[in-house]
């Protein structure tokens, strides 16, 4: 097994055992619920904005360790950026997972660039989509 699969396998078991933002929070301006019906993942995300900029998230709910990981990982990156910011990322992950995305693109999703090979497994990208198209959604309403 190659370095960079141990390294990925390390980083999703974490994000998905240890997630940084599972739980509720208090009064979100933005909550959602996202389910993919043909596995059964489903997440209720929480957004806190203030002034157009994301300052705090957190998600509910169950699903398969990647569906858990990948939302993990977006709260990871988006909190702190604005909604476009946000938005902007999200366009970048589903390029990445349908194989669209440049190398300079997926750096810029940091550790939710290490979701690539999903586009090879059809499969698994509705779970690891779950959570960006529940946030884009929740956000360009």
């Amino acid at each position: 097994m190659a370095i960079s699969s141990i390294y990925s396998n390390n980083i999703l078991n974490e994000h998905n055992l240890r997630p940084s933002h599972k739980g509720t929070m208090e009064n979100p301006t933005y909550i959602l619920e996202g389910i993919n019906p043909s596995c059964g993942d489903d997440i209720i995300l929480q957004l806190k904005v203030e002034d157009g900029v994301i300052t705090d998230g957190m998600f509910s709910g169950s699903g398969c360790a990647i569906s858990q990981a990948s939302t993990d990982m977006m709260l990871d990156l988006i909190i702190g950026e604005d909604e476009e910011t946000a938005l902007s990322f999200a366009d970048k992950f589903m390029r990445m997972i349908h194989g669209e995305a440049t190398e300079d693109e997926i750096e810029e999703l940091d550790e939710s660039g290490l979701l690539k090979d999903i586009s090879h497994m059809p499969a698994r990208v509705k779970c690891a989509v779950l959570g960006w198209r529940t946030m884009r959604e929740m956000i360009e309403k």
